[in-house]
């Protein structure tokens, strides 16, 4: 009975030690460009052509981040990283908090209220959700032409209110981690159903709003695709950071691998703090999300 005790104590250990070695693996794959990104961004321009690959940081770091501050200064580069984080958090904190909330509202409707159209309009959600993006731009910039938001923020704030995807995720998680007898506890005191949803459905969501508002934050904040479509006059001060990061990467003129590197890091920094901040309501929305009521 030992021996055997051992055998499956000896499998499991060899089994969790396999485990945990992809995991290993897997996490140095995604972490190891990230990290050169940022250890180029503190070397000189020379240095990154001359000497290759490096892990170790060097010390031009704020040298870089003064040229690349002033960039603008010396003309035929479109680049201001105030003006591009202004421009950014805007549109990215406006778009990310009406898709959060429309798609929880959304969801809270499609799984609470028991109507005869719930099946139809969730099919019809998903039917959406499987349209990419591109296939309806041209009629969307047209539309848009058409109403005279071409060359402001509307078209790339608006919109977000339709995210499929997330009234998915959401309703997804309210069926298997929400429970829906609060919801006529409420009612039988006499709160009202907006008040009921306010008050008492998004503080119990508040796991699943954290994982779909860092979706949603680093969506928006790294769409280039939709700006270059809408701001068609190309008004510096209307550039968001990835059409400021790209003014950089697609000007000839300008060599300085340094400065590059150091523009992409200033662009993803605030990703990296939302993440930060939010990261732990990743893991709770998983745990909770993976238990049936």
């Amino acid at each position: 009975m030992n021996n055997v005790k051992d055998s499956y104590a000896a499998r499991t250990m060899a089994k969790s030690v396999g485990v945990m070695v992809v995991l290993v693996i897997l996490t140095i794959i995604c972490i190891l460009p990230i990290w050169i990104l940022f250890v180029n961004a503190t070397r000189a321009s020379q240095v990154i052509t001359n000497d290759g690959l490096t892990l170790i940081p060097s010390n031009y770091f704020i040298k870089n981040i003064q040229e690349t501050v002033h960039l603008n200064d010396i003309g035929k580069i479109s680049y201001s990283a105030l003006i591009g984080y202004k421009n950014s958090f805007l549109i990215t904190i406006c778009a990310t908090f009406l898709t959060v909330f429309f798609s929880c509202m959304t969801a809270y409707g499609l799984v609470i209220y028991d109507f005869r159209m719930s099946g139809p309009a969730y099919t019809f959600i998903l039917a959406v959700m499987m349209v990419p993006v591109q296939v309806t731009s041209v009629g969307f910039v047209k539309f848009m032409g058409d109403l005279h938001l071409t060359d402001t923020y509307w078209p790339l704030i608006l919109p977000a209110i339709a995210a499929p995807a997330v009234v998915f995720y959401m309703r997804q998680y309210m069926k298997s981690a929400f429970p829906a007898d609060i919801v006529e506890a409420a009612r039988i005191d006499g709160s009202g159903e907006f008040s009921t949803f306010i008050t008492i459905s998004l503080p119990m969501m508040k796991p699943a709003i954290g994982v779909q508002a860092i979706f949603a934050f680093i969506a928006n904040w790294n769409n280039f695709y939709t700006p270059s479509m809408i701001l068609i006059s190309r008004n510096f001060k209307q550039y968001t950071m990835p059409m400021m990061v790209q003014s950089i990467l697609s000007n000839d003129k300008l060599s300085d691998l340094g400065v590059r590197y150091t523009a992409i890091v200033l662009s993803i920094l605030p990703i990296i703090v939302i993440y930060c901040f939010l990261s732990r309501l990743i893991v709770d929305g998983v745990a909770e999300g993976g238990v049936k009521e």
